[in-house]
């Protein structure tokens, strides 16, 4: 049978192993989890078509991308965590991929990168926002090559995808996040800045949070994983005021207009998370710990702080050339 079912993933496989015009054919894929069996059969009817199609000469129709999107927006992105982001974003870039076949796709992507004007606020794109896109588009195009038999060969392949450092490196400490939280009226507002200093919760976050046990509960986090985070003495009582939280947008305003008032132009409410990773690394907390306080499923994200750990370097850089106990013992026999 060429379709199979692992039961440890629970999902469908489709195997192909066979002898086609005297050449030995062997494809493998692993299906999605949310498939039924009659969504699996009709896979397999259409891919085995498909690659007997291609063995036998019969060229493929080349597909248009919107009907590639298409498919990736009613039966994958509504599994993704992000899947309605990624519907947006890719409505954005419509007019590089109108009317384009998938084998254009890597023509589109170059086309995004260099005709890409101005966000609706006036400024310059962003490359993080054009990367997304085409990332998102890669991936909408990817998914009906290998589920709906979109081409022969991977549209993606061709697809460079332009590299971001967009790090942000700005920090401030206690007693300038208090200047801030003091120029704002709205005690709420004032609330969640003084626990996202002193628990490096994303705003989100904060704003879904629930108290347990002396402890901050994430159900629902950017990595998909859930997360428990201490709760720091200074915001014991904030963090268990039961009042209505602010909305996402009224904190944004309200840190931006006070931070402006303090000289801080290029401050976010997001640099309150990355300064609540500074004073734990100015008091020695090692990178391990750091990236789990903060939810780092990757350790790459938390070495962007790598640099702060000043004292640690001293200490690393004085320990080469040192004698240990075993050196000593070494000597001694």
């Amino acid at each position: 049978m060429p379709i199979v079912r692992d039961k440890s993933r629970g999902t469908y496989v489709f195997e192909f192993d066979r002898i086609v015009n005297g050449g030995r054919i062997r494809i493998r894929k692993r299906l999605p989890k949310a498939w039924t069996s009659a969504q699996a059969d009709e896979f397999e009817r259409k891919e085995s078509a498909r690659i007997y199609a291609a063995a036998n000469g019969v060229g493929s129709e080349d597909r248009l991308i919107t009907d590639a999107i298409a498919l990736y927006v009613a039966e994958r992105a509504p599994l993704l965590k992000q899947g309605k982001n990624a519907a947006r974003e890719i409505h954005q870039i419509h007019w590089a991929f109108n009317g384009k076949p998938i084998s254009a796709l890597a023509e589109v992507c170059r086309a995004v990168v260099q005709k890409s004007g101005k966000s609706r606020y006036g400024k310059e794109m962003a490359p993080a926002t054009i990367r997304a896109r085409i990332r998102y588009l890669v991936a909408a195009c990817r998914y009906a090559w290998k589920y709906h038999g979109f081409g022969t060969a991977d549209p993606g392949a061709r697809v460079i995808t332009p590299q971001v450092r967009n790090e942000r490196r700005v920090y401030i400490d206690r007693r300038e996040m208090l200047k801030i939280a003091r120029k704002i009226r709205n005690r709420k507002v004032r609330r969640v800045i003084r626990i996202a200093f002193y628990s490096g919760m994303r705003l989100g976050e904060i704003l879904s949070a629930r108290v347990e046990g002396g402890r901050w509960h994430l159900d629902d986090t950017k990595n998909g994983e859930p997360r428990i985070v201490p709760i720091h003495p200074r915001v014991w009582t904030a963090a268990h005021n039961t009042s209505r939280k602010p909305a996402k947008i009224t904190v944004q305003s309200y840190f931006r207009e006070a931070a402006r008032a303090l000289g801080h132009n290029d401050l976010h409410f997001h640099d309150l998370r990355h300064s609540a990773a500074s004073e734990m690394i100015n008091n020695d907390i090692d990178l391990y710990t750091v990236g789990a306080v903060l939810g780092h499923k990757d350790q790459r994200s938390s070495a962007r702080y790598a640099h702060l750990a000043v004292k640690r370097l001293d200490l690393a850089i004085k320990k080469i050339g040192q004698k240990t106990p075993t050196t000593e013992r070494k000597k001694a026999a």
